[in-house]
């Protein structure tokens, strides 16, 4: 299966500010996981899916107060058990946060079990994408 975008939008509150005024990284990590989460469970049932590990959330500009973001993510790679999703943080049209995480498909006691969902990249972004994500 081709991956596949989802997007989630969310408004930059005063609540979600940190002590310079910006974007706290804190907020921001929620709705990394939070939109990640929503392209892995799209694969399979919600219940049968947690996160592993954060790869990484590099931040390259502060998102201020009233920017509306756009967070685009997709599972990029699939193992036995596991999926990793890339997701994209973009404000001001700028990519200003990207990075991976991994989510393990369980079952309702918590062990891992076979998802079977193979993922074929199709685009040339989608293939170096997927290469990185085999590295983690």
């Amino acid at each position: 299966m081709e991956p596949k975008t989802f997007i989630l939008h969310h408004l930059v509150k005063s609540e979600d500010l940190n002590h310079h005024g910006t974007l706290y990284a804190g907020r921001t990590a929620e709705w990394f996981v939070e939109a990640g989460f929503v392209a892995a469970a799209s694969l399979t049932s919600p219940e049968n899916v947690v996160c592993l590990k954060i790869h990484g959330m590099k931040f390259t500009s502060p998102i201020r107060c009233g920017e509306l973001v756009r967070i685009e993510s997709k599972v990029i790679f699939t193992g036995r058990s596991r999926m990793i999703s890339f997701i994209r943080v973009v404000a001001h049209d700028t990519h200003v946060v990207e990075g991976f995480i991994t989510f393990v498909h369980v079952d309702l006691d918590g062990k891992a079990i076979p998802h079977h969902i193979e993922i074929t990249p199709v685009s040339e972004e989608d293939k170096a994408l997927f290469q990185e994500a085999q590295q983690i």
